[in-house]
């Protein structure tokens, strides 16, 4: 069970996600890159859960970065992240889960909890970054570079060139730790992270529930 942020909240603080964020691969002696940023929008106060049984990724890139925004009390914060990118991934029966802690009239803490790609069509991405705190999965990547200078992800040999490399209207150190790889294949996906982007998000069979109490993905 994730920790919580408590104290404070209001309904309007109380989001629906739509759009779910997926799954990072395992960061290798991931450095964090210094003076970078992270998703180029201020995240929530609150980190989310994902689970699947698989995800393929193509052309994947990882680097060091921070994301900044404001906690559940309206405070700045900034927490270290591993920022991994794909150009495309399928994602196998997706599950995203975030507690909102604390809600009145006696609610207590409410779970959004979303699935999709649980049927024969999985969930498609393009476009895909997302900013990790944590991982468990078992990892296989295929044709990997460890120690890469981050400028030089986009020139990953066999990717297309300028679509999987350092997030676009973010910054990172161009001479900070990455590493890049062909072809990832997690299985058994255990993420929780800050936040997601992508440029598209196919989500077949998508089902959203609120629950209350705590009732994460995993």
């Amino acid at each position: 069970m994730s920790s919580q942020v408590r104290g404070g909240t209001r309904w309007k603080r109380f989001a629906v996600v739509m759009v779910p964020s997926v799954i990072a691969t395992a960061a290798v002696g991931v450095g964090l890159a210094q003076g970078a940023l992270a998703a180029s929008f201020s995240v929530s106060g609150q980190e989310f859960k994902v689970s699947a049984d698989e995800l393929v990724g193509h052309d994947f890139v990882q680097y060091g970065s921070v994301a900044v925004g404001k906690d559940l009390k309206g405070k700045d914060q900034a927490a270290p992240v591993a920022v991994s990118g794909f150009h495309d991934a399928t994602i196998t029966n997706m599950c995203q889960s975030v507690v909102t802690p604390d809600l009145p009239f006696g609610l207590g803490n409410v779970t959004l909890q979303l699935r999709a790609g649980t049927g024969k069509e999985k969930v498609y991405a393009e476009g895909l970054y997302l900013d990790v705190s944590q991982l468990n999965t078992d990892a296989t990547f295929e044709e990997m570079d460890i120690g890469v200078a981050a400028s030089s992800l986009t020139d990953y040999p066999g990717g297309v060139k300028g679509t999987t490399g350092i997030q676009p209207n973010t910054q990172a150190n161009p001479y900070g730790f990455a590493q890049r790889s062909k072809k990832a294949t997690l299985t058994n996906v255990r993420q929780q992270a800050w936040a997601t982007t992508a440029g598209t998000f196919k989500l077949p069979g998508l089902s959203l529930r609120l629950h209350k109490g705590v009732k994460e993905c995993y």
